[in-house]
Order: structure tokens, then sequence, then C-alpha cells
């Protein structure tokens, strides 16, 4: 450890911030004098330091939680009519736990890059402490539909179109098809479709380029929206190499080549058709990754360090082939005027730190108390957000995501470190932008003043089933049996969650300036379904929602073109003003009703997709380090999984325990079972340790094990499944 100014620092962090301010008017040291001046530090309106006002934040969620817990108790069961809500609110009210809302407002932050404020596109979530997949998700800016549409069931992998070791051309012309039917909804032609179009060339009018498509029957026509052509390239003798069109702000691609293999069998010679896609992209500092000490915090941060610098890169084998791989340049094409027009080539990056009940043995005080590892988070994201310079956002800000906050009194904390932390570092007001993720029940219940705290700095809100619904049974734990997994995206209080929040940051005026953001698709082999359903999210007035891959990224952009999302939040907020949304009904609470038994098939399968659930990913956690993957289910069926997934299944399981629907013996057993199956699923692994050969000795199973059997505790730290898997984690290592 390394002592400075009342601190001690691992050795390995304080070598992480000697890289990250080398080269600048900073040393580690004086980096660690500041960070302890900001911990010291006392806040305006609290009259404690930084540290104490933390733990005194999680001390009000276990006091607020143990006044809900008494209220269940004396109040068992799903409230029966209007006048027992009612009652309910009131405690709510009287205890804080639901705070007034002042008079409307509008967030005013300022400096907002237009892939934040003004376009409509996927966003990509992707673990920070995977180079390779950092890059790629960086890289995810742009797609390729074809590459998109062939590898997926998108278009179905059946008969003549099934995909084999070499190019299918029978299916390359349904990928071509089905890519000429999306052009002709979004970019239509005046006249003719794409699937005739033999030629794309330009004339000149007035000094300005005009896209021409020639048809088969030799017609000359122009888009039906000339406005939307953007742009293009050509070769020495003057044919059109690249066609770029734009609609609702993003921007669409056709390569032309007629001596590519795909070329050749196209009419026109187009090679591909390359979408913008996920115009913003989290780097994962929370829930994908698996960081329990300053070693993997070092590989995290330095990832990061690598992106914001334009340096990382990584090479990695993949089907016997050696990849290289670095970040996207610039895309560069001529605007019809014939200037020369500049695209990002990679996406805006957001930083998702750790949530404020998080604590780190990398930094310790003078009395050897844990100082939040979020805080650390903050520190090196002031440090290495300095040296983008441009290279992402043209605006000069910082964007951060904040996950797990209670409600407005914690976003003013977090608003306070930021401000603190730039005044020491030099940065000037507000640089540093925050997210606001809507996960925990107080935070939706006072979503409002929640955004008020943070107006100056606020860039981003979102919703997401599994960890809004973990927290929102960790809530009731008390008030008796709740709902199976399935009926709970049923209940009342779950829509009227998702529309509030959409209804807040359209009333607060942060569409015009932010994310309104949507969860994520989890089926990452199930394309077709997401093309289908997952429109749903931007119809919803959503500006964004999250995607599990660079592919699915390309499919959902798709959406965004069909859906005018600014025009649909316009309407959206016109309809607000005659018919607000009634926030009081995410009160409606998701328990069992009085009348409502279960069956005991109905029992053993939510049991069962439990324990596979938990142990299927934990395993993979302990064992591996690995903190975001594709999980398979009971059915085999691959989902993408993060700690989300532990969350709300602990949560279930938990509470049905605490009340009896389950028996220790019960979970017990379909543990020992289900550990069996995950073997089994993971048998094709070779780094994977199977469980069933030793359960009592095994430190993934029994921590999984132990998540259902103590969740019924709802502290600040058996709220969250971190302690179980930090816990093993570090034993997993040690040993």
């Amino acid at each position: 450890m390394v002592k400075i100014s009342g601190l001690n620092i691992d050795d390995r962090l304080y070598k992480t911030v000697a890289r990250t301010v080398a080269g600048t008017d900073h040393g580690a040291d004086e980096v660690f004098e500041k960070f302890a001046g900001v911990l010291a530090t006392v806040r305006t309106g609290t009259g404690r330091t930084f540290l104490d006002d933390n733990r005194a934040l999680l001390e009000s969620r276990d006091r607020l939680q143990e006044q809900l817990n008494t209220y269940h108790r004396q109040h068992p069961g799903r409230p029966a009519n209007v006048e027992d809500y009612e009652d309910y609110k009131k405690h709510l009210t009287e205890i804080g736990y639901i705070v007034p809302e002042g008079e409307p407002f509008q967030v005013t932050t300022r400096n907002v890059d237009p892939e934040l404020a003004e376009i409509s596109a996927p966003q990509l979530v992707v673990p920070l402490d995977n180079a390779r997949y950092a890059l790629n998700a960086m890289n995810a800016r742009w797609g390729s539909m074809y590459d998109a549409l062939y590898g997926t069931d998108v278009v179905p992998n059946e008969g003549e179109r099934t995909t084999g070791s070499g190019y299918n051309a029978r299916r390359g012309e349904a990928v071509i098809k089905r890519t000429n039917e999306f052009l002709d909804a979004v970019v239509g032609l005046e006249s003719g479709r794409y699937g005739g179009v033999t030629r794309f060339s330009t004339r000149d009018d007035g000094g300005t380029a005009v896209l021409v498509a020639t048809l088969e029957n030799g017609t000359d026509v122009g888009l039906k929206h000339p406005k939307k052509f953007a742009g293009y390239n050509a070769d020495a003798a003057g044919e059109l190499t690249g066609v770029l069109l734009k609609n609702h702000g993003l921007h669409i691609e056709l390569q032309i080549d007629r001596a590519h293999p795909v070329g050749r069998d196209h009419k026109a010679g187009v090679k591909d058709v390359v979408v913008e896609a996920a115009a913003t992209t989290i780097l994962d500092l929370e829930d994908a990754v698996a960081a329990v000490d300053a070693e993997d915090k070092d590989n995290i941060y330095g990832n990061l360090d690598g992106i914001m610098r334009g340096t990382l890169e990584t090479t990695f084998e993949k089907d016997g082939r050696s990849v290289h791989r670095k970040l996207n340049s610039e895309r560069r094409f001529v605007d019809p005027e014939g200037n020369e027009l500049v695209l990002p080539g990679t996406s805006m990056p957001l930083i998702r730190n750790v949530g404020i009940h998080m604590y780190t043995d990398a930094v310790t005080t003078a009395g050897g108390d844990e100082v939040p590892e979020g805080f650390v988070d903050a520190l090196l994201t002031v440090l290495i957000g300095k040296h983008d310079q441009g290279r992402f956002s043209k605006e000069g800000s910082v964007y951060v995501v904040k996950p797990k906050q209670h409600g407005p009194e914690e976003v003013a904390a977090t608003v306070a470190l930021f401000t603190a932390l730039e005044e020491a570092f030099g940065v000037p007001k507000n640089t540093i932008k925050l997210g606001i993720m809507d996960e925990e029940r107080r935070m939706s219940l006072n979503l409002y003043e929640a955004i008020r705290a943070a107006r100056e700095r606020i860039i981003f809100i979102n919703t997401g089933f599994l960890d809004r619904t973990g927290d929102e049974i960790n809530a009731v734990m008390e008030i008796g049996p709740v709902v199976p997994t399935e009926e709970m995206r049923n209940e009342t209080w779950l829509q009227t969650y998702e529309d509030y929040n959409v209804s807040v940051g359209l009333s607060t005026g942060l569409y015009k300036v932010g994310q309104i953001g949507k969860g994520m698709w989890v089926f990452p082999d199930h394309m077709a379904t997401m093309l289908e359903q997952k429109i749903g999210h931007p119809r919803a007035g959503a500006n964004t929602a999250w995607v599990p891959s660079p592919t699915a990224a390309t499919i959902h952009a798709m959406h965004y073109h069909i859906v005018d999302v600014a025009a649909r939040q316009e309407e959206l907020l016109r309809g607000l003003k005659a018919n607000p949304v009634a926030k009081d009904d995410m009160l409606m609470i998701p328990a069992l009703p009085g009348d409502r038994h279960l069956t005991q098939v109905e029992i053993e399968k939510e049991l069962d997709n439990i324990a596979q659930g938990i142990l299927g990913y934990s395993v993979r956690w302990i064992d591996q380090g690995v903190g975001c993957s594709k999980v398979p289910d009971m059915d085999g069926k691959n989902r993408m999984e993060d700690r989300a997934t532990l969350l709300i299944k602990a949560k279930i399981g938990g509470n049905w325990l605490h009340h009896n629907v389950l028996t220790d013996r019960q979970v017990r057993e379909a543990f020992a079972r289900m550990a069996r199956l995950v073997d089994t699923q993971n048998a094709g692994d070779p780094a994977y340790v199977p469980m069933a050969n030793d359960l009592e000795e095994n430190v993934a199973y029994n921590a999984a094990l132990n998540m259902v059997i103590q969740s019924s505790e709802t502290s600040t730290e058996r709220r969250n499944v971190e302690p179980a898997l930090h816990g093993a984690r570090k034993q997993k290592k040690s040993s």
C-alpha cells in the first residue's frame, strides 16, 4: 500500500493512476492528495464529508426499508381497494420514501453531442474488462446489413437458403431482396424500386449533386425525398463507389463494387449496405464485469484509458487465424455541394460507474475503512476523460451513467461529487454529464425530483425489467408471496413504470438534450423475433434501447428508420398534457392475490428456472471472471446475462422461501439437480469446472445457493447480489 494524505492506496491502483496521468500536469501523488481533499470536503447542506455522507445515504436506505417491512407485516397481502392504496401512499410520503414534487422545470444541460441530443439509435452495453468486446462495441457505429441478415435468423436458415462453409448465393439473394425492401420503405425512389436499379450516378443541379437511379427499363429516377441524399464517393473515372443516404438523422451507405463477389450478383453492383447503428455505447464497469480488486480494476481502467486516447488495440485468434482490432477511423464522403463530409467511425462512449453501495479495499482511510468504489471510478473517469480532447465528444463532455441510485438525495450527492472532482482537477463545471438509471423503486417514484437534482448535467434515463423487478420484490418482501416471473411482466406497476419514465423524460425536456432509453434484448441468437418486437421501444418514445451485440445494433437500427422518434415524442407529449400517466399505479404491489394458489407444477417450474439461471451465470463469474456472457436457459436457448439476472431470480426465490411457498429442502434439491444440468450445458468449455462432483466444497455452487437462501434479507448488504459474488470470486482467486 502507498500512503498519501491519510489514504492507503493499493500499489496496483497507484501505478494505474501514474500511467493515466503520464504526460499531463498531474503526478500520481498529487492526484491522491487532491482525492483525499475531496473525500474530506464537507458537503454544503449536509454538514458531512463525502465519506460520511455516503454512509448516511446507505443508512437511510436501511431505515426506510425497515419501515416498509414493518408496514407490510402489519398489512399483508395485495391491497384490496383504493382506500388501502391511499393509506399506503400516505405512509410512504410520511416516512420520506416518496418526496413532494416541486414546480415544473426544464433541464438545462449544455454542450451535449448530437449522438445523445439529436440522434435516435441503438445503444450497446459492453464489459470494459474485455478489450476485444469493447473495441467491437465502439466500432459498431456502422454495421453491414448484408452480414447481419445473412448471419442471423432474420432470413430463415432453411432449404436452399441454408448457411454453409462458403457463400450461399441463394441466401445472398434473399438478403439483398430483404435489404432492398428496407430501402424502399425508408429512403424510397420517386418511382420504381431498389431491386430494379441497374446503376447509381449523380447529375449536377445548379452546383448541387443529385442522386440518379437508373432502372431496368432505362428510366432515370431520383429519390422520393431528394434531401435524403447526403453524399457519395467516386473513383477516378467518376463512377460512384458509395452512395450516402440519411433518414431520421441516421446514415445508410450503399457500397458499390461490381468486381466484388456479392457486387457481381447485384444489378447495380452494390456489394454491401452499411447502416449507422450504435451511435452510443455504454462502457461498463458495473453489472457486466467481474471486478473484485485493484488488479481487475487496473485492467478495466487501462482499457478505458486506451479508448479515450485512441490507442487501444488487441489481437486474438478467430477461426484459426489471427485478427487485429483497433478503433475505426472516420468515414469520409463528398457532400452534394462538393465539400468533404467527415462522419464519426466510432460510437460515442458513456462510462457506467458502480453504485454507491459498493466499497473497495483498493483505497482505505487511515483508520482502515474502505472507500466507495464509485468514488474511485469517478476519479479515474475524470482523469481519463481529459484524454478525449475531441476524439469522441466534440463538445468537450464526458458522459457517466450512474446505476442503483435511490432517489433525488443520492443523485444530488453524485452531482456534488462530480463538482468537487471537476474543481480539484481544473475541469470546467458540468463537463461530467450524468445518466440516471431508473432501476430502483424509490428512484421510479421520485424520478421527477431526481432529474431536477441533476438538471444541469443529466443526459440519460432508462428502464430495465430485471433490476427494477428485483428491487420491487426487495421493497415489498414482507407483504407476502409475489407472482411468478412471467406474470410479473403483466403487472400494472411495471407498465406504469415504463410509461412514467418516458413521460418524465418528455415533460422535463430531457428528450431535447439527451436519451430516454429502454432495456436489453437478451436473446442474441433470435434476431427475427427482436426485429418483430423491439420496434415497440421507439414507438413508446424511447430514442435509444439496449442491444447485446453489434449485429443486434445493426438490425435494431432499422427500427429507428421506420419510426420517426422525434415526431413520436412530440405526439406523446401532446397526449400527456391531456392525459398524464397515473404515477400512483406504480404502487400496485405484485403480490399474489388472496384467491390465487400456485400449483406444484408452477412452483417447480419457477424454482428450476431460478436455480438453473443463477448457477449458469454465477459459475462463470466466480470461476472464470466472466461478467457478461451467453448463458443457456432451461431449454438451451442462449440469453445474454449480467448480474441483474441474479437479482430478480434470487429475490423471487427468497420471497417464496420466506413465505413458505418453497421449503429449504426444495431449494437445495433443485440447486443440486440444476448443477448437473449446468455442468452438462458447459461440457464443451475446457475452462469449466464442474460443480456436481463436490457440491459441499464448490465455491461457486454454494455462493449461488446462498443468494436464494439469504435473499429474503432486505438490508443494503443483502439487497443486491454483489457481496456473494465478490466474496466467492476473491476466494477463488486466492486459491
